[in-house]
């Protein structure tokens, strides 16, 4: 019998996450109404230690190689945590003294949790582990407000997210049964000898529910009524962190797993990522809700980001393409709807008419965001498509690219119809009541957003690596 000798600490980050979730449900059972937010403080302060603990941690797997610890682990860390950061901050003033404030912080923390999971999964089994753990969290943010829209948001998001749930597990029995294993390294091996339809409708299977955490086509029916349905903080949550959970997993599983198999990974990736942009960005042109246009915008940026995962192992710069695109996509999203958070009182694009005069600041942050989301110079967004465009160029996928070029210069549009009436002139010059610590954060994730777009050298240089095996 071997003895496994397995050192905690290499999953120090999720491990302070999770004591501080348990932590903070047993402090929101004694503490009084109008102290819960000391647990939004412990989360805050779990969430910057583990960012530091990411940032020194070794390269490696744990646990008998089901988690590893590489580039790809780090950065979806450090992004995932940073975002949780942020989530805190947007829900600190509207959920003070809620009488279940506490209970919100833990569920952020045990979604993060499960995101953070999905980025290090190394084997099947923990990937459908860290799935759930990421999903049932979030179906309970959705409907935290328990009106009728959040409620029907609720219900949409668990009744999708638990048919395609099935799909992956459907889909982890497969490939285990083709490979004779749940580990990706020895499962690339396994599936290499597999007769191909086996694995295939497996990889199928898997890549819907994947594609349900991230928001694309065909897992993304839940965006936008469950965006719109919900608080703006839980929005900016739902369309931001599973995500980068999500593309961690597709991008390990396409690299490494699958790399052997003879499965049609790359142009099936490609397809989805040419009909996730192209839905998105259609279906944004005409909405006037603001948090549902953010929500077919982000399945819009589904379809960049999966640009990368369909030449995962087939172009040198896939790796650094994602990892960037995610911590800029991160960074302006959340700008932009901390932006929908400072301003809780403004629903519609005309809400907004008179921004620029009333709020010139948030109006500036605003701008920034959406035109980082397009992909506009120097924006951390622009230097992330651009890497994104050259690894589908250099796999072999030149038509993808042209695709996107497209969708790029079309979604000007519909952000445009949202940034014109927040700089036309408006006779009503009252100033607007904004929640300070919202803004804030949008004029720090927009300034972040620059800067980052600015040092993508050195940022793009410290991506480099190879997975762990």
């Amino acid at each position: 019998m071997t003895e496994m000798n397995e050192n905690p600490l290499d999953l120090l980050p999720e491990v302070l996450l999770a004591a501080s979730a348990i932590i903070g449900l047993l402090l929101g059972s004694w503490l009084p109404r109008s102290r819960q937010w000391l647990v939004g403080a412990l989360a805050g302060a779990a969430a910057a230690a583990g960012i530091v603990a990411a940032t020194v941690a070794s390269f490696g797997t744990a646990f008998d190689g089901a988690f590893a610890i590489d580039p790809v682990t780090t950065t979806s860390r450090i992004v995932i945590l940073g975002g949780t950061l942020l989530i805190l901050a947007l829900s600190a003033a509207p959920l003070r003294a809620n009488p279940r404030e506490s209970e919100f912080y833990v569920l952020v923390q045990l979604a993060a949790l499960g995101a953070l999971m999905l980025a290090g999964a190394n084997d099947l089994l923990l990937l459908a582990a860290a799935y759930l753990l990421a999903s049932v969290p979030s179906y309970v943010l959705a409907g935290f407000r328990k009106d009728a829209q959040g409620t029907e948001a609720a219900l949409k998001y668990y009744v999708i997210g638990a048919l395609l749930g099935i799909l992956l597990l459907a889909g982890i029995t497969l490939l285990f049964a083709a490979g004779r294993t749940t580990a990706y390294p020895m499962l690339r091996t396994g599936l290499a000898d597999a007769p191909g339809g086996l694995p295939a409708v497996g990889v199928v299977a898997i890549l819907a529910g994947l594609l349900f955490k991230a928001g694309g086509v065909p897992g993304h029916f839940w965006v936008p009524d469950a965006v719109q349905g919900s608080a703006a903080p839980v929005a900016a949550f739902l369309t931001t962190l599973p995500k980068i959970g999500a593309f961690a997993a597709l991008y390990r599983l396409g690299a490494q797993a699958l790399a052997g198999a003879d499965v049609p990974w790359p142009a099936l990736v490609a397809v989805l990522s040419a009909a996730s942009m192209t839905l998105g960005n259609l279906a944004a042109f005409f909405q006037q809700d603001v948090k549902r246009l953010l929500a077919y915008s982000t399945i819009g940026q589904v379809g960049y980001l999966l640009m990368p995962v369909a030449v995962a192992g087939r172009a040198d710069l896939a790796q650094q393409a994602l990892l960037f695109y995610l911590a800029g996509y991160a960074l302006t999203n959340l700008g932009a709807f901390a932006v929908v958070c400072a301003l809780p009182a403004l629903h519609t694009l005309d809400d907004y008419r008179g921004l620029a005069r009333r709020q010139p600041a948030l109006a500036g942050a605003l701008i920034v965001c959406l035109l980082g989301l397009v992909g506009t110079p120097p924006t951390a967004v622009f230097l992330g498509k651009l890497e994104a465009f050259s690894a589908v160029i250099d796999g072999g996928y030149a038509w993808l690219a042209v695709i996107a070029a497209v969708n790029t210069v079309a979604s000007l549009f519909y952000y445009l119809r949202w940034i014109a009436p927040a700089v036309t002139a408006e006779r009503d010059l009252s100033p607007l009541p904004i929640r300070r610590t919202a803004a804030l954060t949008a004029y720090g994730t927009a300034t972040a957003s620059v800067v980052l777009g600015l040092a993508g050298g050195p940022v793009l240089a410290l991506l480099e690596g190879s997975l762990t095996r």
